[in-house]
């Protein structure tokens, strides 16, 4: 398995999940089981509208928009700080 960086093709993009982190890395098979396991993990389905508030209504997520999130060969993220 390789470490993938995802990140939106637009830095604005409001449907990023992680605005304060610009991209996120993980570890996949390839650049599709990268793009899978992102959408598992974030599946960036809002709410619907204020007047019917259902939840998974919204299909403005990555998922039916691959040209929007970037997928690059990465190395391994450093280890977190000792505590």
């Amino acid at each position: 398995m390789a470490w993938y960086a995802l990140s939106p093709r637009d830095p604005a993009d409001p449907r990023w999940p992680l605005p304060d982190s610009p991209s996120i890395t993980l570890k996949a098979d390839d650049p599709q089981a990268a793009r899978d396991k992102f959408s598992a993990a974030y599946p960036s389905r809002p709410f619907g509208t204020p007047g019917s508030p259902v939840a998974d209504a919204g299909d403005s997520g990555f998922r039916n928009d691959p040209d929007a999130l970037v997928v690059t060969p990465a190395s391994a993220p450093p280890s977190p700080p000792a505590a």
